[in-house]
């Protein structure tokens, strides 16, 4: 699930997952953060998800996937669109 909060300048993009689907660490990687899994991982929360929040420029487009333990990726399925293997997300 991603949420999005205009801030000024950009939007701050919360990339939500259940706390346990799937098992293990996981972390969001995309041409924001170079496709680093150690820039984004996901942090339980309260509310018995995890999440993590990247602030992106305004009227931006990047690509994104989630990577899981095992080099397991997989897709979120409220992005706005693919580019081939990944998502894309627009702000």
């Amino acid at each position: 699930m991603l949420e999005r909060k205009k801030l000024k300048g950009g939007t701050q993009v919360t990339f939500v997952l259940p706390e346990d689907t799937p098992d293990g660490p996981v972390s969001v990687v995309g041409d924001f953060n170079e496709w680093d899994p150690a820039a984004h991982p996901l942090k339980p929360r309260g509310d018995g998800t995890r999440a993590v929040s990247v602030a992106l420029a305004a009227s931006s487009a990047h690509s994104f996937r989630y990577l899981a333990a095992g080099d397991y990726w997989f897709d979120d399925e409220q992005a706005d669109g693919h580019d081939g293997a990944n998502n894309r997300i627009r702000t």
